[in-house]
C-alpha cells in the first residue's frame, strides 16, 4: 500500500464526536459533516445514536456506539445494557471499552467474558474493543488483544482519546502482528492530519477513529 488517497481515508474514517458538552447542534454538524465527506460512519455517545441515526436517515454511513466508555470500569451488566439500548436506537457497531484494573490484575476469564457478552448483545454486529494501549505494557498490549480476539471481537482499537495517550504507530503496528488478518485494528486518539493518519494505516490499522477527519481529508 504505497499511495494512500484521501479517498481511501475517507472510507474508513469513523467521524467521531465524543465530548461531555457535545449538543445536538453539535451532532447533527457531525452527521453533515460525514455526508459532505462520505465517511464510513460516525463515532457518538450511546445517548445519541437515535438521533444521529435520524439525522443519516437514506445514507450508507454506519453509526457506531462507544460503550463503557471511557473508563471501562463498568459492570458487564451496565455495558450490555448500555449496547442493547444503542442496537435498538440503531447502532451498527458497538467500541466497547475493556476492563482495565482487571486486565492488570490478571483476571483474563473475567476480561474475556465481559467483552464476550456484549458481542453476543451486538448479534453478528461489528464490536471493536477499546485496549487503552496507553495504560498497558507491552505484554499487557499483546494479551488484551489476544483476549479480544478470542471473545469474538472484530476489531481491537487502539485509544479513547481520553486518557494519557492516543494511537501510536508502535501500537498499531503490535495489535497488528498479534491479531489475525481478518480482525481489524482501529487506530484512535490524537489524529489530526493526513499525514499521521496514512502513517497508521501503513503500520496496519483498517480503521481510523477521529474527531479532526474534515481537516485530515481536506
Amino acid at each position: 500500500m504505497d499511495e494512500i488517497s484521501k479517498d481511501y481515508l475517507r472510507s474508513i474514517i469513523d467521524h467521531t464526536l465524543l465530548k461531555p458538552d457535545a449538543t445536538p447542534t453539535d451532532i447533527e454538524k457531525l452527521c453533515k459533516e460525514a455526508i459532505e465527506n462520505n465517511f464510513f460512519a460516525v463515532c457518538v455517545n450511546s445517548s445519541y445514536v437515535e438521533l444521529a441515526k435520524s439525522f443519516l436517515k437514506g445514507t450508507n454511513i454506519k453509526i457506531a456506539s462507544v460503550v463503557g466508555f471511557p473508563l471501562g470500569a463498568s459492570s458487564t451488566y451496565a455495558k450490555v445494557s448500555e449496547s442493547e439500548k444503542a442496537i435498538k436506537d440503531g447502532a451498527d457497531e458497538i467500541d466497547m471499552v475493556i476492563h482495565i484494573g482487571l486486565l492488570k490484575a490478571k483476571e483474563y476469564a473475567k476480561v474475556e467474558s465481559d467483552i464476550r457478552e456484549v458481542v453476543k448483545t451486538a448479534a453478528n454486529r461489528t464490536v471493536k474493543v477499546i485496549i487503552e494501549t496507553c495504560l498497558l505494557t507491552q505484554e499487557e498490549k499483546i494479551i488484551a488483544s489476544t483476549i479480544s480476539v478470542s471473545a469474538g471481537a472484530h476489531f481491537v482499537k487502539t485509544s479513547t482519546g481520553f486518557s494519557t495517550g492516543g494511537a501510536t504507530v508502535e501500537d498499531v503496528q503490535l495489535i497488528r502482528s498479534v491479531v489475525p488478518n481478518y480482525i481489524g485494528v482501529k487506530a484512535s486518539g490524537g489524529i489530526r492530519d493526513f499525514e499521521t493518519a496514512v502513517k497508521l494505516v501503513k503500520a496496519g490499522a483498517t480503521r481510523i477513529g477521529a474527531s479532526k477527519s474534515v481537516e485530515i481529508v481536506s
